[in-house]
């Protein structure tokens, strides 16, 4: 569908308004009436209407001149896992001579409000497309605290142009393997555990009685680096001591729980 916007500019003495963009549709409008529309990937159709004279212009050329980078961004998101990766997407509507997009980040400090932005990664662009394009970019090693994204599209003679910011709380990664008291405890019937993993693991969190018999499995699956919590159902358990006990990579952290009926 075609975007409506007001972006002007001057090609061959003659003012050029963008009037809408995207695939097959009108491209701009100058100011004698001439009408560029967009007849293929790559190349616009500069005519006149009542003449029917006509000549193959690069819509890139045209929107360069005019002050437009030619891609339509649509979306540009940031989740998190755990803190153990970031993960950005983002799509594009059309692209005309996408170079591709440079990954920005930055991080709010308390010494300084001023955003101090790198360059962590890039992705190729597509080139020319009227269709639409998603894009992905992992990062494996966040920043903690409040954190801001941005793209830096880049056209391929140089040009670019920045996206709007995307901003992500991350939570600092746990620096070894922790096990915490239940809370409640005592309880009755039910509890909440919480243990902490420094880096990716096979997970294993099980539930014993006085005897060493095992009454219950809570965790036994691969997890992130994470801070994690699981909450255990004594109801079909009698009063009595148990103990819980975290196993990953090696390590075995136990502790104790009271069931009160």
């Amino acid at each position: 569908m075609p975007v409506a916007v007001t972006t002007s500019g001057v090609l061959n003495g003659k003012t050029i308004t963008q009037i809408a963009a995207g695939g097959y549709n009108t491209i701009a409008l100058a100011s004698d009436g001439t009408i560029f529309t967009c007849g293929g990937n790559t190349k616009g159709q500069l005519g006149n209407g009542n003449t029917g004279t006509n000549s193959n212009v690069p819509v890139a050329v045209v929107l360069s001149l005019m002050g437009v980078l030619p891609v339509e961004l649509t979306a540009f998101t940031a989740a998190s896992t755990n803190a153990a990766t970031i993960e950005l997407n983002w799509q594009t509507a059309t692209e005309v001579n996408n170079y591709g997009f440079e990954i920005e980040r930055s991080q709010n400090t308390e010494v300084s409000s001023r955003n101090n932005w790198e360059k962590i990664g890039f992705v190729q662009g597509n080139g020319n497309s009227n269709s639409p394009k998603d894009y992905f970019f992992t990062d494996a090693s966040p920043l903690s605290g409040t954190v801001q994204y941005r793209l830096k599209q880049i056209d391929n003679d140089g040009k670019y142009d920045f996206s709007k910011e995307v901003e992500i709380m991350v939570t600092a990664l746990p620096k070894a393997f922790a096990l915490e008291q239940n809370y409640p405890n005592p309880f009755n019937p039910s509890t909440i555990i919480k243990y902490s993993i420094p880096s990716a693991s096979n997970v294993s969190l099980k539930i014993y009685d006085i005897l060493g018999n095992e009454v219950a499995n809570l965790v036994n699956e691969k997890k992130e680096a994470g801070s994690y919590q699981v909450q255990f159902d004594g109801s079909r358990l009698t009063s009595g001591v148990y103990f819980y006990k975290l196993q990953a990579e090696g390590v075995a952290l136990t502790k104790k729980l009271l069931l009160m009926k």
